[in-house]
């Protein structure tokens, strides 16, 4: 299983809409509207690399009103 965190940066107003539509996809675990330099924080998990992937490129970049992702994996050390 991997988890990562997936930064969002949205178009101006639409952090709350993005976290909560997001929110729905299945496995995101957690995904928050915050201050910064991202509006939007995910806590994301998929089976593998290849499914995180696919998680962010089919399922999490088309949602409206995102304009870029950095998708950073965890990891245990």
């Amino acid at each position: 299983m991997v988890q990562a965190y997936i930064l969002i940066q949205t178009d101006s107003g639409r952090a709350s809409d993005v976290a909560r539509e997001i929110t729905e996809l299945e496995g995101v675990l957690s995904a928050e509207a915050v201050t910064g330099p991202y509006d939007v924080i995910v806590f994301s998990e998929a089976a593998d690399v290849d499914a995180l992937g696919h998680l962010v490129v089919t399922q999490v970049q088309p949602v409206v009103g995102i304009v870029r992702t950095l998708t950073c994996p965890v990891i245990r050390i």
